[in-house]
């Protein structure tokens, strides 16, 4: 157990944000799928999987999004692998994916359906989630992040350096991504990037607020 808390604990020192790759080395296709499945396979609020993700490897593609991604200039050039997270519009219990989540993917008695699709209406009326568009967006996004903090903790694991972005202008993202044919404006939105390679040189130590003055406990 001792050995299992020390890999831990070491794989959360090695990552850091990696603001430049080497370039000459590329992330195995096997390690990748690794990463990938990790991310499918993240929990989700009402276990809905409000996201998708977009693998961004053709370099005109990518020199394109840089120009609008202040935050990428050093991983698009140098990334092995770049992924941008889509979070899903409108989850609510009548939308067309949500019944196909219930129906297809999930599978549920069609004699529970109707307590399950109320019990998603009552979560979100309680939590302000189904307010309106721009609340439900952001509670998508949220559980996006959920997948890219798995996805980048595995990528650690592997010895793998990533970078998570949220550093691009919004609109021309969309609009880029719509006009390629990419993204779906109609169901999704970009919520976050994040970059996946080797380091090109070695980070700072990892500086971090101590335990005591972040943690309070009440027994």
């Amino acid at each position: 157990m001792t050995n299992i808390k020390e890999t831990i604990l070491d794989a959360f020192q090695f990552r850091h944000a990696t603001k430049r790759f080497d370039a000459t080395k590329t992330v195995s296709d096997d390690d990748f799928n690794t990463i990938l499945e990790t991310g499918r396979l993240s929990p989700s609020s009402l276990g809905l999987e409000p996201w998708k993700f977009i693998v961004i490897q053709n370099r005109e593609l990518r020199n394109k999004l840089r120009e609008i991604s202040w935050g990428a200039q050093g991983q698009l050039d140098t990334a092995s692998h770049f992924v941008l997270i889509l979070a899903r519009k409108n989850v609510t219990s009548k939308s067309d994916y949500v019944q196909h989540m219930i129906h297809d993917i999930k599978q549920y008695d069609p004699a529970t359906i109707p307590a399950v699709e109320e019990k998603y209406d009552n979560f979100q009326t309680s939590a302000h989630i189904n307010d309106n568009e721009r609340t439900l967006v952001d509670w998508a996004s949220k559980q996006s992040y959920i997948a890219l903090g798995n996805m980048m903790t595995t990528a650690a694991f592997l010895g793998i350096d990533s970078c998570p972005i949220e550093g691009f202008d919004y609109d021309g993202v969309t609009e880029l991504l719509a006009n390629e044919g990419i993204l779906d404006t109609e169901h999704f939105v970009p919520a976050t990037m994040v970059a996946f390679g080797y380091r090109e040189t070695e980070p700072k130590a990892k500086v971090r607020q101590p335990q005591e003055d972040i943690v309070e406990w009440y027994n």
